[in-house]
Parts: structure tokens; C-alpha cells; sequence
């Protein structure tokens, strides 16, 4: 028996199209909750979500605690490790057991020596680079692993000051690196990007057009804004990131041809863009007068699968594939939350971490 129907109540047709529109409206809601979902929350969410990276080793506190300034941190193949102290003007060697530390580099102007160091690099085999100022005459010495120099020459390089970190003025060749057969050097006072050396001081090519900054009137800023670290990457080319000014990087090939150019965004360092200044104070250094101009970047690696991570001043770790897109998003974990100063890939895919002499194991590749 059915009731009757109330005379408000909709024909059967208008009651089954209400229900069909219900449906589609709820399925277009679901929809958009999906589109609008944090990224963090979907599948390739290491790119914003920030994930904890915390350390799997390192040089024990007990030798860690022989350092003033550990600015470098390396390994030999025979998996003793090297560790660069540039407030001592040194390089150390510890061995593979981590008992004992041994300097193999003291400080001098003479060849093999080292004095007012401000970088260091290792390439794969062992073999390093130091490059210095004694007597304001910008210099890299090539040695190998064990110490001993394999030659010393002079760079025509401006040591005027670039970008201030820290208590550290870095200067036009604080960002060399060495690929194993040749030096890396950043020298937009000479209108480009990188230019490569060879061990015996040759230059063998330049390559790399100064970005556009808007502060082209101003050299200092301009020259302070196209500072950059020329890192090696295992195909050959060369990743050029921007150490001060708006955040970014470049690809360079073998050839040197660019590649691809990306700004580096996230949240995590919004507010650091942000606040950016238009106007720099100056100061003066060694009688050198110059703006004060902090780092966007502290730090940059290319791992062994061609991933360039960066380092930010927030203790944020960008991670970009070899597109040059961002993957990851981390923090480094110690004693604490680190701001890696320097970063230094092992062939076995170990990332070794200043300050704190720590080695970390990287996450898997999504």
C-alpha cells in the first residue's frame, strides 16, 4: 500500500534529475579537492614537503673538535678523508680508522704552501686544489692527494671582494673547482661566467654571458650578483649557480652552450627574496671599499647521478633533477639543523657536510 503522494512533493522525472545533478555537482567537488591539494600531500611531494635528512657518520667529535674553521670535507679513495681548516690556512688528512689527524698542507707563501686561503675542492681520485691570496695575488695550487703540489700559478683575477659571508669576504676566485684535469673559475670581471684553466695555469676556454641584474650602472653590485659556483657535473657540463642576488642557476654543456636557466622558488625561502635590499652600505676591507652583499646561496653539489643540490641560508636543501627541476626539499640533521657551508659528493654516493664533518646517506630517487 503506498501513501499518497503530498502535492508539494516534485513529479518522479524533476526527483530523478535533482539526484543525477546531485551527483555530478558532488563528483566536480571531488574533483576540485584533488586539483587544489597540497602538493605535499601527492605523490611527488619531495619537492615541497621538507623532508629530514639526518647523518649516518662522520668524522668523530673527538678529532672534529681539532678544527677551527672546517670548511671542506673530503674523501680519498683509500677512505682516509681530507678536511680544510681556513682559518689555519691548512689541509689535514685523517686516516681511514679516525684516530689521528695529520696536516699536509701548512700555511706560507711559498709553493705548497698556503696563506689566506679562501677555497678548496676535491676531485674524485684524491687530488685537490687550494686557491689563495698571499700578497693580495690571487693563486691556485694543484696537489695531489697526498699533499704533494703538482704546480702553482698566478691568476689574472680581480681579488676585490664580492659577497660577504659570514665573516668570510669572498673574492673573484673563492669559487674555483677542480674536475680533475682542469680548474673552474668564476671571473665576470672579465665578462664571463667560467672560465677553464688548465693545471698549468692556461686558460682554455671561456664560456657563460653575465646575467642581467638592473644594477649594470653599479659594477660592484653587478659583478656582486653574477658571483656564482662552476660546478662539474658528471656529463661533461658545467652547472653555474648564482651565489647572490635574485636565486637561480644555469646548465652549461660540454661545449658550453646553455642549456636551460631556473629560478630558485619555495616557500622556504619566500621571505628571504623578499627581503632582498635595492641598496647595499659599504665597507671596507684590506683599504677596499665594497657593498655588502650577503649570499642567496651558502652552498652547491652535483651528486653522482647529475642531481644539483643546493643550499640555502634558511637550512633548506633544494634538490633539482638533471632538467633542472625541483625533487626535493631537506634538512640536513647533525648534532642539530645544519646550514651546510660546504657540500662533497663520495663515489659511493655519500654526501659529506661542513660545518660538523657529518655524512649523510641520500634518500632513494622517487
Amino acid at each position: 500500500m503506498s501513501l499518497p503522494r503530498s502535492a508539494s512533493s516534485p513529479p518522479t522525472e524533476v526527483r530523478r534529475g535533482l539526484v543525477r545533478w546531485g551527483a555530478a555537482c558532488g563528483a566536480v567537488l571531488g574533483l576540485l579537492v584533488v586539483l587544489l591539494e597540497p602538493a605535499s600531500s601527492q605523490g611527488m611531494g619531495g619537492a615541497s614537503r621538507v623532508e629530514t635528512l639526518r647523518s649516518t657518520g662522520g668524522i668523530p667529535p673527538f678529532l672534529a673538535g681539532e678544527f677551527e674553521d672546517a670548511s671542506g670535507f673530503a674523501l680519498r679513495p683509500d677512505g682516509s678523508a681530507l678536511v680544510f681548516d681556513r682559518r689555519r690556512h691548512r689541509v689535514y688528512a685523517i686516516d681511514a680508522a679516525r684516530t689521528a689527524v695529520t696536516p699536509i698542507v701548512e700555511i706560507g707563501f711559498e709553493v705548497g704552501r698556503v696563506l689566506r686561503p679562501t677555497s678548496f675542492h676535491v676531485a674524485g681520485n684524491g687530488d685537490f686544489i687550494v686557491a689563495d691570496a698571499p700578497g693580495r695575488q690571487p693563486r691556485v695550487s694543484v696537489f695531489e692527494s697526498s699533499g704533494r703540489v703538482l704546480n702553482t700559478f698566478t691568476v689574472a683575477a680581480s681579488e676585490s671582494p664580492r659577497v660577504t659571508v659570514d665573516n668570510l669576504v669572498l673574492d673573484g676566485i673563492a669559487a674555483a673547482r677542480y674536475t680533475g684535469t682542469t680548474v673552474l673559475l668564476n671571473q665576470p670581471e672579465r665578462g664571463v661566467l667560467v672560465a677553464e684553466y688548465s693545471v698549468t695555469g692556461a686558460v682554455q676556454r671561456q664560456f657563460g654571458l653575465l646575467r642581467r641584474t638592473n644594477f649594470e650602472t653599479d659594477p660592484d653590485v653587478h659583478l656582486a650578483f653574477n658571483a656564482a659556483l662552476p660546478i662539474p657535473a658528471p656529463d661533461g657540463g658545467v652547472y653555474v649557480v648564482f651565489l647572490a642576488g635574485p636565486p637561480a642557476f644555469r646548465k652549461y654543456s660540454a661545449g658550453g652552450t646553455l642549456e636551460f636557466e631556473r629560478v630558485i622558488q619555495g616557500r622556504e625561502i619566500d621571505s628571504l627574496v623578499m627581503r632582498m635590499p635595492t641598496q647595499w652600505p659599504r665597507r671596507r676591507v684590506d683599504d677596499v671599499s665594497h657593498p655588502l652583499v650577503l649570499p642567496s646561496v651558502r652552498a652547491a653539489a652535483v651528486d653522482g647521478d647529475g642531481r644539483l643540490w643546493v643550499a640555502m641560508p634558511t637550512s633548506h636543501v633544494y634538490v633539482f633533477d638533471t632538467d633542472g627541476e625541483k625533487v626535493r626539499t631537506l634538512q640536513l640533521v647533525g648534532a642539530g639543523t645544519l646550514t651546510p657551508t660546504s657540500m662533497w659528493f663520495a663515489r659511493d654516493g655519500r654526501l659529506l657536510v661542513t660545518p660538523g664533518l657529518y655524512e649523510f646517506t641520500p634518500p632513494t630517487r622517487h
